[in-house]
């Protein structure tokens, strides 16, 4: 999504409108920061032992790895406006969803690396990350986040609690027939669900326009009849304002909402993916849109950072990334003989 940068008023009024506050903002750009330098701080880790032959099963992070960079005013701009007791269905790309959400960085480090500090000892893995105390779970099957989320806004439904559910997935997800059964279910109960598309144009390497018949998913929503919203998600601002009206929706009993947010993902699809389905034009296109250093930008062109505090914050980010990538890394394997604790037979 393309638009002209907005003018100093016109900037401070859409803020301003959304409800948004310097301190708001500034703590929305060390979420953010602390989520770049964290699945940065991750991918380096990664790849030790791994080169110069990729070898998923070697070094201290082994299995598939999916990171969001670039991804991060979607989460941000979604999950400051929910408390402790809201639910987030994550995908199989988490990390910033999780982190947005509260969960503890020391102990996603550690599930990340295998550790049995991690929030499931070392057995999920950063696929299958899962916090009570934070209400926030994710799962590696494409689609799975809809009908969970929606399970959590009808017991929210039933129990009468002001409580909201939240699904996030990407484009590919919404081809699945999980995506409609929910839209048409929230739909006829009325659920406090809402689902945050994030439409990073790609499913793995296949470019959205060679698998959808429609331009948009919002339009897919619009059918069954839920609200629905088109959003640039590289702007935080643009997020925050659409999920503040679809949370606050939500909660006052006007059922579900949708929210696409148009992307980009900086990084393959996966880690050891060589990208070669786009072009680094392309890349460098949508870098030039960076959602932190426009963020970054805006707050000093309202007046409400300078670059001292910037960099304040993401000094803060970068040492609250290397405290838990050091906690992760001290961390113990699980002992042998838990293999079975915890786990369904």
């Amino acid at each position: 999504m393309w638009r002209a940068e907005p003018n100093v008023e016109d900037l401070r009024y859409l803020a301003t409108k959304a409800g948004l506050t310097a301190d708001l903002c500034l703590t929305a750009y060390r979420q953010m920061s602390l989520i770049r330098f964290f699945e940065e701080a991750i991918a380096e880790k990664y790849y030790v032992g791994k080169q110069p032959d990729f070898n998923l099963a070697a070094g201290p992070i082994r299995g598939e790895m999916h990171l969001a960079v670039g991804q991060e005013a979607t989460a941000v701009g979604v999950c400051l406006l929910l408390s402790d007791e809201d639910v987030v269905v994550s995908t199989h790309r988490p990390h910033h969803h999780a982190i947005a959400k509260g969960v503890d960085l020391n102990q996603l480090a550690a599930e990340i690396f295998g550790k049995v500090d991690g929030l499931c000892r070392g057995k999920g893995g950063h696929m299958h990350l899962f916090d009570k105390a934070n209400n926030f779970s994710c799962s590696g099957i494409v689609g799975a986040s809809y009908p969970q989320a929606a399970g959590a806004a009808l017991a929210f439904k039933v129990s009468s609690k002001q409580l909201v559910a939240v699904a996030f997935s990407g484009e590919g997800a919404a081809n699945h027939g999980t995506f409609g059964e929910t839209l048409n279910a929230a739909a006829l109960w009325q659920l406090p669900l809402i689902i945050v598309v994030e439409d990073n144009l790609y499913a793995d390497s296949t470019p959205k326009w060679a698998a959808v018949g429609t331009s948009q998913q919002y339009q897919r929503a619009l059918s069954y009849a839920v609200n629905a919203l088109l959003v640039d998600g590289m702007d935080f601002i643009d997020v925050y304002r659409a999920a503040k009206a679809a949370v606050d929706r939500a909660r006052h009993g006007y059922g579900p909402s949708l929210i696409e947010a148009v992307c980009y993902r900086y990084r393959g699809h996966f880690e050891g993916d060589l990208g070669e389905y786009r072009t680094q034009e392309e890349l460098e296109l949508w870098r030039r849109r960076d959602p932190i250093t426009l963020l970054g930008e805006r707050l000093k062109k309202l007046g409400w950072a300078d670059e001292a505090a910037l960099e304040r914050a993401r000094n803060e980010a970068k040492a609250e990334v290397e405290q838990a990538i050091a906690f992760a890394e001290s961390s113990s394997l699980p002992d042998p003989n838990e293999a079975f604790a915890g786990v369904f037979r």
